[in-house]
């Protein structure tokens, strides 16, 4: 939820104005919108780049895993929820908060990579490239806002939940 969104609810909740404090967030969040979109558009303008480049870092450490197991279907959708993953950080960037992405991206993510039998580990192991691949082509200042977004999502990955095991010999991807 965006924080004009926030601001109203919590106004119209107490039957009252926006306080002083919140037109002040409000303000930021204004004075700071343009920088927001540019910085997502860098991502959608280079997010084919970032998740080829990551894909390829992550077969060198991780090479047997379904994306990378001769299944063109599984590569593409591997590839595919990456670039959802990049696209949902551009609009927590919009938004001006993680809202988009705890709302939209992070409810069931590990029930359902463990469901169709993806390592979490594996999955961690790919964000954790896309996220170099993302803070190697921004400036400090341009990663500063963009990199707290992927790391909620390395935080929810790596927190504790069913057992996982990387690359622990299954064949059975394709």
């Amino acid at each position: 939820m965006s924080i004009v969104k926030q601001v109203i609810l919590n106004a119209d909740e107490e039957v009252r104005y926006p306080t002083p404090g919140e037109i002040r967030a409000l303000q930021n969040f204004y004075k700071t919108g343009t920088e927001r979109i540019r910085l997502a558009k860098v991502l959608a303008q280079n997010e084919k780049k970032i998740v080829e480049r990551a894909t390829q870092k992550f077969w060198k450490i991780c090479p047997r895993t379904p994306s990378n197991s001769g299944n063109a279907r599984k590569t593409e959708a591997a590839m595919r929820d990456i670039g959802w993953y990049i696209r949902l950080v551009s609009y927590c960037l919009l938004a001006g908060n993680e809202k988009p992405l705890e709302e939209i991206g992070l409810i069931g993510m590990k029930e359902l990579y463990n469901s169709v039998g993806i390592p979490l580990e594996n999955v961690r192991q790919y964000m954790l490239c896309v996220k170099a691949e993302v803070n190697a082509m921004l400036t400090p200042e341009d990663a500063a806002e963009v990199i707290p977004y992927f790391d909620l999502i390395l935080q929810v990955i790596s927190s504790p939940g069913a057992p996982y095991f990387q690359n622990n010999g299954r064949t059975d991807w394709q």
